[in-house]
């Protein structure tokens, strides 16, 4: 039988990394065959509920999170006092442009919507735009200034 310490080495060289087959087997085929017509209502209320879960301080940690998550790369491109806009993108998604999948990121922007209501105190939602051409999501975060009572 292995000690634990011999066990901890042999897991450190495992690929723990998921197919894009498998990851979009369950994103694009599974859920939305369970979820339904209201699976991208279900997905944005999920990513607030992860966004709960897992509580982040700052948009660094929210762009770290999204990379070890496997969302993708995310990147503050504009931000004023009533919002601002993300762009995420991935091999996975250029892979989805690719094989014309229509996929919904309502995950990803409930989970933001949520992150960024928690840091600012301020009633905030989020929406994504698929930008096709670019092979990109944009993701657009808007608050209320006047709508602190969350």
């Amino acid at each position: 039988m292995k000690s634990s310490a011999e066990l901890e080495m042999n897991t450190e060289n495992l690929d723990l990394s998921v197919p894009a087959f498998g990851y979009e087997l369950i994103r694009d085929i599974l859920i939305p065959d369970i979820l339904g017509k209201e699976t991208p209502e279900i997905l944005y209320w999920s990513g607030k509920h992860l966004a709960r879960k897992f509580p982040l301080v700052s948009m660094d940690e929210i762009i770290s999170f999204f990379e070890e998550a496997g969302w993708g790369s995310l990147h503050l491109i504009k931000e004023d006092k009533k919002g601002m806009e993300l762009e995420l993108t991935s091999s996975i998604i250029s892979r989805q442009f690719d094989l014309k999948t229509e996929s919904c990121f309502k995950l990803e922007a409930g989970f933001i919507a949520e992150q960024i209501q928690t840091q600012r105190k301020l009633r905030t939602e989020a929406y994504e735009e698929i930008i096709k051409r670019h092979r990109k999501i944009k993701l657009i975060v808007r608050w209320d200034v006047k709508d602190t009572d969350i």
